[in-house]
């Protein structure tokens, strides 16, 4: 009986550890990504990642931002609603690399009007220009911009940007700068706009709405705050 016994409490602790093994093997953690939505269109956002909402204080107004999102690495559908409105705007499958920041620029109403970027933070540690400077890029998310340059009080800074196209990170001195967007041969600025950049921060400019556009449509520019 007490061999019986024996054999059976065996089997059983070999079963129950198999069973644990798989479990492990079943919930692995999830390793997230970071993702910042940047509403580059003129409609107010909400954004879901398989099926939940991920803008849960609030929506995304046009020109805003969502900040980094803890979201999961890999492949995940991505889902736009305009707020209050139940019908999905549409729907986008990204594959995202496990701890690694992502900019997602929505321009549009269809997955294809949207483009991404990989976002290399770097903090200024630099004593002689973290005080006196920040870190800042354009992308250029307005569909009828070919090519731009762009100015910050008169001095180019940025040239020959394309269409879905990010600049590098240039350390600028800190505080309000004149911008000025020249489409491509331009002599006149499509877009004219001052905006204050404060130090240590890293920004990225960008433009949104069509440089042939009017009213709510015009080009204009958006400010994110990538690191602060």
């Amino acid at each position: 009986m007490n061999l019986r016994l024996s054999v059976i409490l065996l089997v059983t602790v070999v079963i129950g550890f198999a069973a644990c093994k798989n479990n492990d093997n079943v919930f692995k953690p999830v390793i997230p990504s970071y993702l910042n939505v940047v509403n580059a269109t003129t409609d107010t956002l909400n954004i879901f990642v398989n099926g939940t909402r991920q803008n849960n204080t609030s929506s995304l107004n046009p020109g805003g931002q969502s900040f980094y999102l803890n979201v999961p690495s890999g492949t995940q559908n991505y889902q736009f609603k305009k707020n209050l409105n139940p019908v999905p705007l549409f729907s986008l499958p990204l594959n995202l690399k496990d701890s690694t920041n992502y900019s997602l620029y929505v321009y549009g109403e269809s997955a294809s009007s949207t483009f991404n970027t990989i976002d290399l933070l770097y903090p200024d540690t630099t004593a002689a220009t973290s005080t006196s400077r920040a870190q800042i890029r354009f992308v250029n998310a307005s569909p009828d911009a070919t090519d731009v340059n762009v100015t910050f009080n008169d001095t180019l800074r940025y040239t020959s940007i394309p269409f879905k196209a990010t600049s590098g990170f240039l350390k600028i001195t800190n505080g309000k700068k004149i911008v000025k967007v020249y489409p491509s041969g331009a002599t006149s600025p499509a877009v004219t706009d001052t905006l204050t950049f404060l130090p240590g921060y890293i920004y990225t400019v960008f433009s949104r709405g069509l440089v042939k556009g009017t009213g709510s449509k015009a080009m204009n520019l958006g400010v994110v705050i990538n690191l602060n």
